[in-house]
């Protein structure tokens, strides 16, 4: 990309940075009016102010937590998506294991998260890897679909090409199967990113003395109103963050195929 380019491509950053942050202004000054103007108690809705008072009290507490969060969502998240990656690339080359598979992935996808959770932590113990093993389960499901579908999306006559040049299964697969996909890739990094972080909250619910999740069960059974939603808005914010970092690894690794696959 020539300087004309890269300076076009930072101002278009800059100008959605500044429409998103100004929405999210209009958006937090219309609560807080609104809940001033209406009078609205503490425990139905705090005014942002209070939230954002809650949460200089409480960085300390709420940082403590956030650690564990983000070892579960992360590590659920390179593991979820690493294990559907492999298994879609095993669809792609070997179509009846694809038959017998993809009907028991769906499935585990239909298994509600509170149900599976408790089960997880009789198996796994107490510690990080129930939480990671559901991050996994909710990142993994997305990705098994989009790169069964990015795996298969190389064109006739590239693999027809490869064919006439006597190519390896691996060569195709690392010229041209591999590239085609990771428009995909990317568009269910996505999804995951921010699934990951809710699937390690909501693992927190169950069994845990630290992490968001537990934080948010602490504080609602304690009707401490403002640090749940402190709480809340890091959790929100983490989620974010993550989103965030796979679209600028998207815009580094595949700045030509930005926007042309749905997620």
């Amino acid at each position: 990309m020539n300087l004309s380019g890269q300076r076009r491509s930072l101002a278009q950053i800059a100008s959605r940075a500044f429409t998103s942050g100004l929405g999210v202004a209009v958006i937090l000054l219309s609560w807080e009016g609104a809940v001033s103007r209406l009078d609205v108690p503490l425990y139905v809705l705090p005014a942002p102010s209070i939230i954002g008072a809650q949460l200089v009290r409480d960085w300390a507490l709420l940082v403590r937590h956030l650690q564990p969060t983000v070892i579960e969502a992360v590590g659920g998240f390179a593991i979820g998506n690493g294990i559907a990656t492999a298994l879609a690339a095993l669809f792609v080359y070997a179509p009846p294991v694809s038959r017998v598979m993809f009907p028991v992935a769906i499935a585990l996808r239909t298994i509600p998260l509170v149900a599976i959770t408790p089960l997880l932590v009789v198996w796994l113990g107490n510690g990080y890897a129930p939480k990671i093993a559901i991050a996994a389960l909710i990142s993994f499901f997305p990705t098994l679909v989009n790169m069964t579908r990015g795996f298969g999306a190389a064109t006739p006559d590239q693999l027809e090409l490869m064919h006439a040049l006597a190519a390896t299964p691996w060569q195709v697969f690392r010229l041209v199967r591999w590239p085609a996909s990771l428009p995909y890739l990317f568009a269910a990094l996505r999804i995951a990113s921010t699934s990951s972080v809710l699937g390690a909250i909501v693992a927190e619910w169950i069994g845990s003395d630290r992490g968001l999740g537990y934080l948010i069960v602490a504080a609602t059974f304690e009707y401490r109103v403002a640090r749940l939603w402190a709480t809340i808005a890091v959790a929100t914010g983490t989620a974010v963050v993550a989103f965030l970092a796979v679209v600028a690894a998207e815009r580094a690794v595949v700045p030509w195929a930005r926007n042309t696959v749905g997620a």
